[in-house]
């Protein structure tokens, strides 16, 4: 009674946008990229993905602790639970049964009855498949448990890389920052001096002081972030930072990261590929099933109930020759008038099927959009990792030529706190943007179905 399962078309185009197909091209000091692999992401595990030994530990921890993941390997077994009893539905039960009446009579006297036996109770005789639907729909609910606990997995390895990356951007900009409000103290000194013996205006004093306080309140905001950018770590790994990754992270950088590029394939891939698109089409099998069963429900519902055992009006004589015998009830049971329920139940299942098909075309077009999204971004975000190298020492020597400038008296304070500003401005949107483009590559993988294929710790 299950319909023949056709996989519906994928509702993307067959390749990927225009603006999502370039290749990175930021030179080797500016891009923080490995060689691209020949394998798909799915086939690269996150241990040849990741190299960073830190990472690699916290990623293990988070595996071990979290627990959403635990949440996600917990619903599989249930899942396994659910089929089993599915599964058991297509078998017999057999039960021990002993019964014992004692009923008056109208003369006085009571009748006594005793058995002891073994009975099956009303097993269906699944001629029509009701059974064996509903025990395919259990078993498509149970893959797709188990590609939606492959799915949490994926995606905390990514988070977890992701923050980890957002730690050490916050480690940089701390330092930077620290640096800068050290110099800028320094810088307020001599000019308070100078303001001091009368060799400069109280304006330009001022405008020293608003630079000082202006690091002061980045610094701020960045100890802030480091904190909750921690936190969120923590709470992935499900337990506090290690002490021995805690110690090696003031020395770790981004720029000593080494991410690979991915061959992205074709849209047509992610089916296989991605164990959400899966899991989402274990749900269609699963929905597909069910009108199985409901089709199944107008047909008789054929049940046998049997015994096997010994009755006597004595309890003592139970068990003695002749006293044996056995029952068989066949039951068949045909729907004449249900008030329209069986129909109803049918027509549900057929909208519970078109949901599943809508859900199921709608994680093909969630995938193709994250996929194309982190191309684009593999491709600009490189070049513009390039740029900001660029613009930052051309800020780093506009700085060193107008603090010469102003030393001989050749510029003004006023460009060279500007040069000042805009070299600090300048680090910090370098880190950032070398930070995005760290986490684009991370995401880049984990939209590919990164490890999918390849983890073998996955459930």
């Amino acid at each position: 009674m299950i319909p023949s399962y056709q996989r519906p078309a994928a509702p993307v185009a067959e390749q990927w946008p225009a603006a999502a197909t370039g290749a990175a091209s930021a030179p080797v000091s500016a891009s923080p990229s490995a060689s691209t692999p020949t394998a798909p992401a799915s086939d690269v595990a996150w241990q040849d993905f990741f190299a960073d030994p830190s990472l690699r530990q916290l990623i293990d921890t988070a595996l071990a602790n979290n627990r959403d993941l635990r949440v996600a390997v917990l619903n599989i077994e249930q899942a396994r639970a659910q089929l089993g009893i599915k599964r058991a539905d297509q078998w017999p039960t057999l039960n021990a049964v002993a019964t014992g009446s004692r009923t008056p009579t109208s003369s006085g006297g009571i009748n006594s009855l005793y058995s002891a036996g073994v009975a099956v109770t009303a097993y269906e005789l699944d001629f029509f498949g009701r059974v064996a639907s509903l025990k395919e729909q259990a078993l498509a609910q149970f893959l797709a448990s188990t590609e939606g606990s492959r799915t949490a997995r994926i995606s905390l390895i990514a988070s977890v890389a992701q923050s980890w990356l957002a730690l050490l951007a916050d480690e940089e900009l701390l330092s930077i920052s620290q640096q800068t409000l050290a110099t800028r103290e320094g810088s307020l000194k001599l000019v308070q001096l100078r303001f001091d013996y009368g060799a400069t205006s109280e304006l330009e004093l001022r405008q020293a002081q608003s630079l000082l306080e202006s690091a002061r309140v980045t610094l701020a905001q960045q100890q802030r972030q480091r904190a909750l950018d921690e936190n969120a770590l923590v709470l992935l790994l499900g337990q506090a930072l290690p002490a021995e990754v805690r110690a090696r992270l003031p020395s770790a950088r981004l720029t000593l990261l080494r991410l690979p590029e991915l061959p992205a394939g074709l849209p047509s891939d992610l089916l296989t590929r991605r164990p959400d698109i899966r899991q989402a089409e274990q749900q269609l099998l699963a929905a597909n099933a069910n009108i199985g069963a409901a089709r199944a429900a107008f047909f008789p519902r054929i049940s046998l109930t049997a015994g096997l055992g010994s009755a006597s009006s004595a309890l003592s004589g139970l068990f003695k020759d002749g006293a044996w015998g056995f029952t068989v009830a066949p039951q068949a049971l045909l729907p004449l008038f249900d008030a329209g329920r069986n129909r109803a139940a049918l027509a549900s299942a057929r909208v519970g099927f078109d949901i599943a098909v809508a859900q199921y075309e709608k994680s093909i077009q969630s995938a193709f959009r994250e996929v194309a999204d982190a191309l684009a971004g593999r491709d600009t975000l490189a070049q513009q990792l390039q740029a900001q190298q660029a613009q930052l020492d051309a800020e780093t020597d506009r700085l060193r030529l107008t603090d010469l400038r102003y030393q001989n008296g050749a510029a003004s304070q006023l460009d060279w706190l500007d040069a000042q500003r805009s070299q600090f401005a300048s680090q910090q949107a370098l880190v950032q943007v070398r930070l995005a483009y760290l986490q684009n590559q991370v995401a880049l993988y984990k939209t590919l179905g990164g490890g999918a294929g390849a983890d073998t710790g996955a459930p």
